[in-house]
């Protein structure tokens, strides 16, 4: 199933997004995927359409000041947790959909959250993805050090960068045709290392991470926690433990799988998110 790919300019900023639609008429709520650090939209390249097949139309944005969406000027836009959420209401806002499910996978995946919490009316379901959920989670120090002044603006500048965050987060190795996409933005332009830098400097982990924490005990709907137990950086054992604490909450452990589940094993992200999607409730 084909994969589209576009650009929508939203509030000051134009946002790239793919989109895989089912064939023939669906009554099922279109779902949203977020992505992580480092991989943008083309890391739910596999996803999409095995969504898309069981009905769902299925969502991708690159955020703003990664892959192929604008990348604003860091002294133009701050990269906080605040402003980036608020550009992705923006963007959903100028796509219409008042009524979607989220799916969020990583650190950056935490502004989505954010938002979720913020505005539960919008938010039909809800799937976690190795992403922060606890104020105890913490930045690997080799994605924490790409925040630090000078240092971390020389490191963000590496084209190998993805390299070694992708593959370093589950152990797999990423094809290199797809390594390839990945690096790109790296390859054109100096931008979107120094928004990265920005991103990561302006992340607050410790106090964003506490409000979900906090945020998802009250949340009463559907709510998925599906998590690559090869995680070296958001241990399934810690994540599983906080989860309790989420009422109604559904913890699943893929196995043999890490940080980027949707990367290294796809099918077994479209096993979970269609079971959980299309479950009545």
């Amino acid at each position: 199933m084909a994969i589209k790919r576009d650009i929508i300019k939203a509030g000051e900023y134009e946002w790239f997004y793919r989109e895989a639609n089912p064939q023939g008429h669906s009554d099922r709520l279109p779902i949203v995927f977020l992505h992580g650090l480092i991989a943008p939209s083309y890391s739910w390249r596999e996803v999409m359409p095995g969504m898309a097949e069981v009905g769902f139309r299925s969502i991708a944005p690159d955020w703003i000041g990664t892959g192929n969406s604008q990348i604003p000027e860091r002294l133009d836009f701050p990269y906080t947790a605040e402003a980036l959420t608020q550009e992705l209401g923006q963007f959903l806002d100028a796509l219409e959909l008042d009524q979607f499910s989220l799916v969020v996978q990583g650190y950056s995946g935490a502004f989505g959250l954010k938002y979720a919490l913020e505005h539960k009316d919008r938010i039909e379901r809800l799937a976690i993805l190795n992403a922060p959920i606890s104020g105890q989670d913490k930045l690997p120090f080799k994605i924490s050090q790409l925040g630090i002044p000078l240092i971390g603006d020389a490191l963000v500048q590496d084209f190998r960068l993805p390299d070694k965050i992708l593959e370093g987060g589950g152990g797999y190795r990423v094809e290199d045709k797809d390594m390839n996409v990945y690096r790109n933005p790296w390859l054109d332009s100096s931008d979107g290392g120094r928004a990265l830098h920005a991103m990561i400097r302006n992340l607050k982990l410790p106090q964003l991470g506490a409000d979900i924490e906090q945020g998802l005990k009250t949340w009463r709907k559907p709510l998925l926690l599906a998590w690559g137990d090869r995680d070296p950086w958001l241990p399934v054992a810690k994540a599983q433990a906080t989860a309790k604490a989420f009422p109604g909450a559904e913890f699943i452990a893929l196995e043999e799988v890490g940080h980027y589940p949707q990367e290294d094993w796809h099918e077994k992200v479209i096993e979970a998110l269609s079971v959980f999607l299309r479950r009545s409730v």
